[in-house]
């Protein structure tokens, strides 16, 4: 799904290079579970949000499902991204003036979806994630593991084939982010490939296999 070739992203001052990523090498096959582990400031977001298409590298080569990404003009890599990729973010990046109910449905209408179609779907998840009595309520309104909940359901609406997870337990108590991470293994236990970052070792314990970054490159890698 993911082949990631000499990767490299870094800011250019002068004839000074500030690397943020160096030559990193990854492949993510259909079906992973994967965690990308490192300190802070070792680029585990830039590297997530290069695969999610949310930026872009300075050099290399990037291969999604087949296709160099690349290659592709604005648009392109914007429909792939609304087809084929869900983000669930640490800080939850609901929309506050939109009721839950709203804030799962915007991406189908970006994706041009029918009404029948949004409704059905929307209704799907919020039973599926416990969420119907709060379906009209705004952000403000529900706690903070209820907020991620609603992440995660509007990172599936589009029904992704790739889910990206920045930290998406970092702002939540033990027991709610256990419940998120829950949700991430049933999902992958049904097929969708997950990339996740995060500092906990016992976040990275759900996945099989772990990739630790250190100052922009690929440490070391190992399966659970």
């Amino acid at each position: 799904m993911i082949e990631m070739q000499d990767i490299e992203k870094y800011h250019q001052s002068g004839p000074r290079k500030t690397y943020v990523l160096r030559y990193v090498n990854l492949n993510v096959a259909e079906g992973e579970f994967v965690s990308i582990m490192g300190p802070s400031g070792a680029g585990k977001s830039t590297l997530l949000h290069i695969m999610g298409m949310l930026d872009e590298p300075t050099a290399g080569s990037y291969r999604f499902l087949g296709e160099e990404v690349g290659g592709m003009g604005e648009k392109e890599r914007t429909e792939i991204h609304r087809g084929h990729i869900g983000f669930v973010f640490q800080a939850y990046h609901l929309i506050d003036e939109q009721t839950v109910y709203e804030n799962l449905e915007m991406p189908l209408l970006y994706q041009k979806v029918k009404g029948s179609e949004r409704k059905a779907r929307v209704s799907e998840l919020l039973d599926r994630f416990q969420m119907v009595a709060k379906k009209d309520l705004f952000p403000h309104q529900l706690s903070g593991g209820e907020q991620q909940r609603v992440g995660v359901a509007r990172a599936l609406i589009g029904q992704p084939t790739l889910i990206l997870a920045d930290e998406p337990t970092g702002n939540l108590n033990s027991k709610q982010g256990e419940e998120v991470m829950d949700m991430l293994r049933e999902l992958n236990d049904e097929g969708t490939t997950i990339v996740q970052v995060t500092h906990s070792e016992k976040n990275a314990g759900y996945g099989s296999r772990v990739v630790h970054l250190l100052d922009g490159k690929i440490e070391q890698e190992g399966r659970y």
